[in-house]
């Protein structure tokens, strides 16, 4: 006997003979059993279209506001009517909680009370379907709840009934078109096979159930494989892609999160305001389970319309690009643009000097700043080890002469190596953060108190880092607040993060952050990190 390989058959042929052989199986079947099978079909179709249209009414807002009201009838009625012959329907009928018609294809009956033991579970907040004799002979009828305040509360039940034809009625209908009926179905199932089969390969782009296994394969696999979390979800707000490095992010590594509202697992999420918009938004700052994060988010679309909408996100905090953001590579920048400022001042007060013919004075001020400058590059080349912090010092020094204040180096500062348990990102936003405040709180004291010291110590034990200010102070029912994030005394938007940044790079590192007044004033900030990780206390 000849043996065909089924994998010879393409998924076109596949599904053309599948769908004959069910229709030719349907048909027999039918012709069998065609008036139960007729009735049974008819019926449960009606039932589903019942259904469907009375939950569309029960969601109209015209008749949620309506029902219970005196002249309620009076609105509801006509749009009961109108869906009525819209549809095809028998009747439609509206009732409120204490079962009182707004609408009924005979007016006669609106305001009377429907009297029908069906209705009982409906008014219970229950939605089904029910077979029964009615006013105007044998139907179908579909109860379906209106509801307001978003689902919580209900006002009424819409019932949307359908006659169904008797037996004797299908009987009559059917006895002479039923043999024409059986061979017509055979040729029109035919045709209708390849049909589908045509259409559904085309849908799915001419692939084999192979290689689309194969595409959803490597989907997943690139989608797990990105160092970015990823997040989509479709038009009703819906998860639908989650990867691993998303659930990590979160917190949800074991969870499913497929299938749920986004706005469930991040409560703020702007992903639908995006959906709604169709605008995107590229590189926005957040924090997602107590971690900074950088999220893009876009719209998808298809053929025009807006169908879902993707998040990609990245942990800011593993690979320190807050800290560069924040205190970093702009904090070098603000550096060169103050030295630049500052140069430019000091050639233009030689240039005087030596216009005016005082080169003694000339040359004492170029000696005097050269000194200076020397005198402190020296010191932090000399007891720093790490650059970028030497680096971020020298830019606050420059910076606060800038705002005709003074920061004073400690001349013990010193720096040999960092924590095991700290990064020098971490440590940029740490120093960074503690001297801008100290220099904005003493930028508006007098000139004789706009000063803020600065030490840093290094031994085997521990890493000590001390700011002090003569600045206003800092109240003591608020030195527990100020690490809160969002929190400032400025009262603009954007602040707020910078100490709570601070607090959590130093609870990260197992130290410890202390917060004293100064002895003729101001505040002085000392923090201890532990040089180990199993010093943490």
């Amino acid at each position: 006997m000849l043996k065909i390989n089924p994998k010879f058959y393409t998924l076109r042929t596949k599904i053309a003979i599948l769908s004959f052989g069910s229709v030719f199986l349907a048909i027999i079947i039918g012709g069998i059993f065609v008036v139960e099978k007729i009735s049974t079909t008819f019926e449960k179709e009606s039932g589903m279209r019942a259904m469907a249209i009375a939950r569309t009414l029960a969601q109209s807002d015209e008749i949620q506001k309506n029902i219970g009201e005196p002249d309620g009838a009076v609105t509801i009625q006509p749009i009961a009517e109108r869906t009525r012959l819209a549809t095809g329907v028998e009747y439609i009928v509206v009732v409120d909680m204490e079962g009182i018609r707004y609408s009924h294809p005979v007016e006669d009956r609106i305001g009377k009370r429907f009297a029908d033991l069906d209705l009982g579970p409906a008014l219970a907040n229950n939605e089904y379907l029910s077979s029964a004799e009615g006013v105007l002979g044998p139907s179908v009828r579909a109860f379906v709840p209106v509801k307001v305040e978003e689902g919580t509360r209900q006002v009424g039940v819409v019932v949307v009934g359908i006659l169904i034809p008797t037996i004797g009625f299908l009987l009559r209908t059917i006895q002479t078109q039923l043999y024409y009926s059986l061979g017509m179905g055979l040729i029109v199932g035919l045709l209708g096979s390849l049909y589908l089969a045509r259409k559904i390969k085309s849908a799915m782009f001419s692939l084999e159930p192979e290689e689309i296994a194969r595409l959803l394969e490597e989907r997943v696999a690139v989608f797990q494989a990105m160092s970015e979390g990823v997040i989509a979800i479709d038009r009703d707000r819906r998860i639908t892609i989650a990867n691993d490095v998303a659930k990590r992010i979160l917190g949800k590594a074991c969870d499913d999160l497929t299938g749920h509202e986004i706005t469930d697992i991040i409560p703020y999420s702007p992903l639908p305001e995006v959906l709604q918009t169709g605008e995107a938004q590229i590189n926005h700052q957040m924090f997602l389970n107590d971690t900074v994060v950088l999220v893009s988010r876009v719209p998808v679309q298809f053929k025009g319309e807006i169908i879902g909408a993707v998040a990609t996100f990245q942990d800011k905090t593993d690979v320190n690009r807050l800290a560069e953001e924040l205190t970093g590579v702009k904090a070098f920048i603000e550096a060169l643009r103050v030295q630049n400022h500052e140069h430019k001042n000091k050639l233009h007060t030689i240039a005087g000097l030596i216009q005016l013919e005082k080169y003694d004075h000339a040359l004492d001020y170029i000696f005097d700043l050269a000194e200076e400058q020397q005198e402190i590059t020296g010191l932090l080349t000399k007891n720093i080890f790490d650059d970028s912090i030497a680096g971020l010092l020298l830019g606050k020094f420059d910076r606060a002469k800038e705002l005709r204040a003074e920061l004073k180096i400690d001349r013990k500062t010193c720096l040999k190596e960092l924590p095991s348990c700290l990064q020098t990102g971490d440590l940029v936003v740490i120093i960074g953060n503690l001297i801008e405040n100290a220099l904005d709180a003493v930028r508006l004291e007098e000139l004789n108190r706009r000063k803020v010291f600065f030490s840093m110590s290094d031994n085997p034990e521990r890493l000590t880092i001390t700011v002090r200010d003569l600045g206003p102070g800092i109240p003591i029912d608020m030195r527990e607040i100020i690490f809160s994030r969002g929190f400032s005394t400025k009262g603009s938007v954007n602040r707020g993060l910078g100490l709570y940044l601070v607090k959590r790079y130093v609870n990260l590192a197992g130290g410890s952050i202390s917060i004293q007044s100064g002895e003729d004033g101001g505040i002085v900030f000392r923090i201890n990190i532990p040089k180990e990780q199993g010093n943490q206390k």
